[in-house]
């Protein structure tokens, strides 16, 4: 069972913390990883990259894979 609040989530959430996107690499979503990744260390340069930091770890955390 994996889903909101399973281990695997609270892993990849705190992977996120620490780059964002990583957790959605754990997650095995290529895509979304990337897409996070990028966004931050682009919003980093004009010091948005917070915002896109949050929303990779909430987005990890929060991810449900489909039945």
């Amino acid at each position: 069972m994996s889903g909101q609040g399973s281990g695997g989530n609270v892993l990849a959430a705190l992977c996120s913390f620490f780059i964002p996107g990583l957790g959605q690499l754990l997650q095995g979503r290529l895509l979304m990883a990337i897409v996070h990744f990028v966004l931050a260390a682009g919003l980093w340069i004009i010091m948005l990259g917070w915002i896109i930091h949050l929303w990779s770890i909430i987005d990890a955390a929060m991810f449900k894979p489909k039945e």
